[in-house]
C-alpha cells in the first residue's frame, strides 16, 4: 500500500477533467495523480504542467520525449516512472528496436547521434551532483536548438519531481504500466520493486 491512498478518479471533477490526458499517453489515470489529489491544486497544476511539457512545439518528438524521461527515471532509480515512460514511449510510435535496446542507446544503431546528445544529457542532468558540463552542452547545440532543449530540459525536470514523488510515495503501479516494463525492461531486472502495494 502507497503511503498515502489513492483517491477515487471521481474525487475532483476539474482534475478528472484535466486527467482525460492520461488516456491517450497511458490508457489510464495514474495512481500518482489520484494521490496528489488529496489536494486539487497540486493535481491540476501538475496534469497542467504535463501537458506544457509534453506539447511539440519543435523537433523533439513524443516518443523521444518519453525516452528522455525513461533515461532520467532509470538514473534516479524509479522503477514506476521507468515503467510509465517506457509505455508512454511505445504508446507515442517509438521504434521497436529502440524499445527493445533503450538500455543500450549510447551504441545501439536505432538511436541518432541527436537522440544520444539528448539522452545523455538527461543522464547527466538527473544525476547528483548534476553532471552536465561543457561537453554536454556542445553536443547539444550540435543537434538541437534553445527551444528544443528547453523542451528536452522541460521533461527531464518533470519527471525529477515524479521520481521523487512516486518513490518517496511507493505509489501502487498499474497492470498497464507493468505488462510495458515487463516486455521491454524485465530482461534487465527491472520488478516493481516498493510499487507492488505491499512496502508501506
Amino acid at each position: 500500500m502507497a503511503l498515502v491512498t489513492p483517491l477515487d478518479p471521481n474525487h475532483d471533477k476539474e482534475t478528472k477533467e484535466l486527467a482525460a490526458f492520461f488516456n491517450e499517453t497511458l490508457g489510464f489515470c495514474p495512481n500518482s495523480v489520484l494521490t496528489m489529489q488529496h489536494r486539487p491544486a497540486i493535481s491540476k497544476a501538475f496534469i497542467n504542467l504535463n501537458k506544457a511539457v509534453m506539447a511539440n512545439e519543435g523537433r523533439v518528438t513524443s516518443s523521444l520525449k518519453r525516452m528522455i524521461a525513461w533515461v532520467s527515471s532509470n538514473a534516479t532509480g524509479c522503477r514506476y516512472c521507468q515503467a510509465h515512460a517506457i509505455r508512454a514511449a511505445e504508446r507515442y510510435g517509438a521504434e521497436q528496436e529502440q524499445l527493445d535496446n533503450i538500455w543500450e542507446y549510447r551504441t545501439h544503431a536505432a538511436f541518432s547521434d541527436a537522440e544520444r546528445a539528448a539522452l545523455d544529457f538527461s543522464l547527466q542532468a538527473s544525476q547528483v551532483p548534476n553532471g552536465v558540463d561543457a561537453e554536454i552542452k556542445e553536443r547539444l547545440y550540435n543537434y538541437w536548438n534553445e527551444g528544443e532543449i528547453v523542451e528536452i530540459l522541460g521533461v527531464i525536470s518533470l519527471f525529477g519531481y515524479l521520481n521523487r514523488w512516486n518513490d518517496s510515495m511507493g505509489t501502487s503501479i498499474e497492470t498497464g504500466a507493468v505488462d510495458s516494463a515487463d516486455e521491454y525492461l524485465g530482461k534487465h531486472g527491472w520488478k516493481k520493486g516498493k510499487h507492488d502495494g505491499s512496502v508501506y
